[in-house]
């Protein structure tokens, strides 16, 4: 298989500060959600990667994460971010009315 990725070119896009500030609550997200899905797989933590045992050290709270692995999750959260801003669509923060969690 000859495969060859063109992922969308976000190059020139700049996150302005207020999508900035989602970039943390997207990895942390995006963590959970990779957690539980391999949760729900039967994986369980583990001090080293054991594909066969379904082992895994990064099933851990966030914060718990290196600082190495954090950045894996913020660069896909800032990619997506670029990513929807490079295609045109415009991220703004929800009114206090349209927010039922409260977080902005």
């Amino acid at each position: 298989m000859n495969y060859e990725p063109k992922p969308i070119n976000t190059d020139r896009v700049v996150l302005p500060p207020e999508v900035e500030n989602l970039v943390e609550k997207l990895a942390r997200n995006t963590h959970e959600i990779w957690s539980k899905t391999r949760l729900d797989q039967g994986w369980t933590w583990g001090p080293e990667r054991d594909d066969a045992g379904k082992r895994h050290p990064c099933i851990t709270p966030y914060e718990n994460l290196s600082e190495a692995e954090r950045d894996v999750d913020r660069n896909t959260a800032a990619g997506v971010l670029k990513t929807i801003l490079a295609l045109g669509y415009k991220i703004e923060p929800a009114r206090e009315t349209d927010n039922p969690q409260g977080e902005s």
